[in-house]
C-alpha cells in the first residue's frame, strides 16, 4: 500500500473511489501467498529432520529451505504477476470518460503489484524465515481438517475426470457455449448509473413561453411534488445566470428535488418507481413534457455528448421543417419500446415572431427604400444610437426608441409613422403585410451539419437493449428523404467507442499473455493448457452477472480483464508442479496429475479465495459509488469460483490429453 501511495504521489494520480479501491484487490498478495505457502509446506515436510538438529543450526536450516522454496516459486509468482499487469494494458488504453474512470484504478493496481513483486524478492522470504515454524501434522486444527475435507472430496472427483476425459471436455465445451449464448442476451450499458440520491426534472414548455408563464408552471410543479412524503425540498432554476455557462431560454427550467433517506420512503421502493409516480402526478398539468435525470448525471451527459438524455437519436439534414417532422415521427414510433422513458423532441421550431413582408413596388412608388424602413423599425423597437452623453470622464450612448406603451403589440408596428419625401406621413402597414408567424427557435449543428435530437432516458432496462429495439423500429418504419441521416449518441456512443477500443486492446493483451506463457514454459502445448483457464474463468463471471440482473458494462469488462490474470496465475502454479514431478521421475501421467493437484490444491484455493475476498466487499456494497464497482467485483468473484473449479478439473484433463498425444 505504501509503495502504491508513493507512486500515486510521484505520478500525480488522484485518490478517488476507483484508485483507492484498487489497493484493496486481493490479487496483489497472490505472489506472496504462493511463496509463503510453499515455504511453509517445505519446512513442515522437513520437521523431523529440523527438530533433530542442534538449536544453533535450526535457523540456518530454515534459511536454506526458505531460500530454495522462494527461488523455486519465484518463477511462478513473477510470471503470474507480470501476466496480471499485462492484462491491465487494455484498461490503460481506454480514453474519454471510461479512461478517466478506470485508468487511475489500473495505474494504482500496477503500482501495488510492482511493489508486491519487489517485496516477494526481499521482504517476504526474510519474514518467512523468521516467523514460519514447522507445524505438527499429527495435530488436527481447523485449517488441516478443512484442507483434508477438501482433498477427500476432490481426489475422487479428479480421478473420475481422468477416466472420463471426453465427457469432461464435452461438458466444459457445452457449458462455454451455453454461457456464450447467455452473454449475448444480457444487454449492455456504458457504466452503471450512480444513485445521487436526488432528482432533476426538466419541464419542456411550449417554445416562446414567457417568463411569467414559466414561473406559474414551475410553481405548480413544485406544489405537486411537495405532496410526496419522499420529497424534502424542491428548488427551481429558470433561464440562464448572469454568467451564462449554461444558456437556457425562458421556457426551460431545472426543478431540483432533494429526497429524504430511502428508509423514510412510503410511496415507492426504488428511484425508477418514484420517478414514474412523479410523472403520473404531474400529468394534471396539460401541454408539458417532463424529463427525469440526476444533477451530476445531467451535467455529465450534457458536457460529454451535448445532450442531457441517456440516448440521443440525431437526425441530420438541411430543412428544419423536415427535420422536426421526422423527429416527431420517431417519437411516436418508439413510445412503446420497453425501458424508453422521457422521450423528448428538441424544440427547434415554433418560436412566435412578427413577420414583415414588404411591398417593394409601393415603396419605390413613394420614393422610399427598404433600408430606411428597416432603420425606422429597428429604432422604434430595438433602439438606435442618436448621440453620446458625457458625465465627467464617462460617456454613454444616447439611444432613441418608442416608449413602452408603443412597442408592445403588432398594432404598434402597423401604425408606426413613416415620413415621405414630400413631408406627408403614412403608417407602415401601407408598405408591408405584418403578421404573426412561427419561426425556428434554434438551429443546432454537429460538424457543421444541421440536426435535431430526440432524447430518450432509459429506466428499468439496460441501454443497449433499448437502442437495439429503437434502431429496429426506426429502420423499419421511418423513411428519410435523400440527404437525411440518423445517428445515435449520448451514453450509447460512449459504450460503442469504448467497446471498439477494447476489441482491439484485449486481443493484443491476450496475445502478449500467450507469448509470455510460451517463454515461461518453452512449450506451445503447456501455454495453451494454461490459456484455457481464460474462457473457463469467464463462465462464472457471466453467470453471476446474469443472476444479479446486471447488464454488461465497461465496469464489468474491466472485471473480466482482471479475472483473466488471476485464472492464468492458478494455471501456472499447477503446470509448474506437474513439470517438477516429471523432473523427479514420476512418468505415469495420471499419478503425476493426482499427486500434483493434491500438492497444489491449497495454494490454488488460497490465491483464488484471497482475490475473491478482496473483491467481496465491493460486490455486496450498497453505499455511494458502489454501482460502478459492483459489476467489476461480481465478475471477479463469480469468475474465480468457476475458474478454480474448472482449473482443478478441466485443466488437468487437458494436460493429460495433450501430453499423451505428444508421447
Amino acid at each position: 500500500m505504501l509503495f502504491a501511495l508513493s507512486l500515486m504521489y510521484i505520478f500525480g494520480v488522484d485518490a478517488n473511489l476507483m484508485s483507492l479501491g484498487a489497493i484493496d484487490f486481493g490479487i496483489i498478495i497472490d505472489g506472496a501467498v504462493i511463496i509463503i505457502e510453499f515455504i511453509a509446506y517445505k519446512i513442515t515436510a522437513e520437521r523431523t529432520h529440523l527438530l533433530a538438529l542442534p538449536k544453533a543450526e535450526r535457523q540456518n536450516f530454515i534459511d536454506n529451505n526458505t531460500h530454495l522454496g522462494a527461488s523455486k516459486m519465484m518463477h511462478s509468482a513473477v510470471f503470474g504477476q507480470l501476466i496480471i499487469i499485462i492484462v491491465f494494458i487494455p484498461i490503460l488504453s481506454l480514453v474519454g470518460v471510461e479512461g478517466k474512470m478506470f485508468r487511475p484504478m489500473a495505474l494504482v493496481f500496477c503500482f501495488a503489484l510492482i511493489g508486491a513483486m519487489i517485496l516477494c524478492f526481499t521482504y517476504v522470504p526474510v519474514m518467512a524465515s523468521l516467523f514460519i515454524k514447522p507445524s505438527d501434522t499429527s495435530k488436527k486444527n481447523i485449517s488441516t481438517r478443512f484442507i483434508t475435507f477438501l482433498e477427500n472430496k476432490y481426489i475422487p472427483t479428479i480421478t473420475w475426470a481422468l477416466h472420463k476425459k471426453k465427457l469432461v471436455l464435452s461438458m466444459a465445451i457445452v457449458l462455454l457455449l451455453a454461457v456464450g449464448f447467455l452473454f449475448t442476451r444480457m444487454g449492455g450499458e456504458f457504466v452503471p448509473t450512480l444513485d445521487e440520491g436526488d432528482f432533476v426534472i426538466q419541464p419542456v414548455l411550449k417554445t416562446g413561453t414567457s417568463l411569467s408563464q414559466t414561473v406559474i408552471a414551475t410553481t405548480r410543479i413544485e406544489s405537486i411534488l411537495k405532496r410526496f412524503p419522499e420529497v424534502e425540498q424542491v428548488v427551481s432554476r429558470i433561464g440562464a445566470a448572469e454568467v451564462p455557462t449554461d444558456p437556457m431560454s425562458m421556457e426551460e427550467s431545472d426543478v431540483i428535488i432533494k429526497l429524504r433517506p430511502k428508509e423514510e420512503w412510503t410511496s415507492a421502493k426504488t428511484k425508477d418507481e418514484l420517478a414514474d409516480k412523479f410523472k403520473e402526478a404531474l400529468t394534471e398539468i396539460p401541454g408539458v413534457e417532463f424529463e427525469f435525470t440526476q444533477p451530476i448525471e445531467m451535467r455529465f451527459n450534457e458536457l460529454i455528448t451535448g445532450v442531457r438524455a441517456d440516448l440521443a437519436i440525431k437526425i441530420f439534414g438541411e430543412n428544419l421543417d423536415v427535420l422536426y417532422k421526422k423527429a416527431v415521427e420517431v417519437e411516436k414510433e418508439i413510445k412503446g419500446v420497453q425501458g424508453a422513458a422521457d422521450i423528448i423532441v428538441e424544440k427547434v421550431a415554433g418560436l412566435p415572431q412578427m413577420s414583415i413582408q414588404y411591398d417593394r413596388q409601393k415603396i419605390a412608388k413613394y420614393g422610399l427604400n427598404v433600408e430606411e424602413l428597416n432603420n425606422i423599425i429597428t429604432m422604434g423597437f430595438a433602439g438606435k444610437t442618436a448621440g453620446t452623453v458625457f458625465e465627467g470622464e464617462k460617456q454613454f450612448d444616447l439611444v432613441v426608441r418608442f416608449d413602452t406603451a408603443h412597442h408592445q403589440d403588432i398594432q404598434d408596428i402597423e401604425t408606426a409613422s413613416i415620413q415621405l419625401p414630400n413631408g406627408n406621413q403614412v403608417p407602415l402597414s401601407e408598405f408591408a403585410t405584418i403578421s404573426y408567424t412561427k419561426g425556428p427557435a434554434k438551429i443546432s449543428r454537429d460538424n457543421t451539419k444541421r440536426r435535431i435530437v430526440v432524447g430518450v432516458n432509459v429506466r428499468n432496462r439496460d441501454l443497449e437493449s433499448v437502442v437495439k429495439d429503437v434502431k429496429q423500429i426506426i429502420d423499419q418504419k421511418i423513411k428519410l428523404p435523400t440527404g437525411y441521416t440518423i445517428e445515435y449518441g449520448g451514453q450509447f456512443e460512449n459504450l460503442r467507442t469504448a467497446k471498439e477500443r477494447l476489441m482491439i486492446a484485449v486481443p493484443i493483451a491476450l496475445l502478449l499473455i500467450f507469448v509470455l506463457l510460451y517463454f515461461a514454459f518453452d512449450s506451445i502445448k503447456e501455454a495453451l493448457i494454461i490459456y484455457s483457464a481464460i474462457p473457463m474463468s469467464a463462465v462464472g463471471g457471466v453467470i453471476f452477472l446474469y443472476m444479479r440482473d446486471l447488464p454488461f458494462s465497461i465496469s464489468a469488462g474491466v472485471g473480466f480483464i482482471a479475472l483473466f490474470g488471476i485464472a492464468v496465475l492458478n494455471g501456472i502454479v499447477l503446470i509448474e508442479e506437474f513439470k517438477e514431478l516429471k523432473a523427479h521421475g514420476i512418468t505415469d501421467i495420471n499419478q503425476r496429475i493426482l499427486l500434483g493437484t493434491k500438492n497444489r490444491l491449497r495454494p490454488v484455493l488460497l490465491t483464488a479465495s484471497a482475490a475473491a475476498l478482496g473483491f467481496l466487499p465491493m460486490a455486496i456494497s450498497s453505499s455511494a459509488g458502489a454501482e460502478v464497482q459492483r459489476p467489476l467485483a461480481t465478475v471477479v468473484v463469480g469468475g474465480l469460483i468457476s475458474a478454480t473449479a474448472l482449473t482443478l478439473i478441466v485443466l488437468p484433463v487437458l494436460y493429460a490429453i495433450l501430453i499423451e498425444k505428444g508421447k
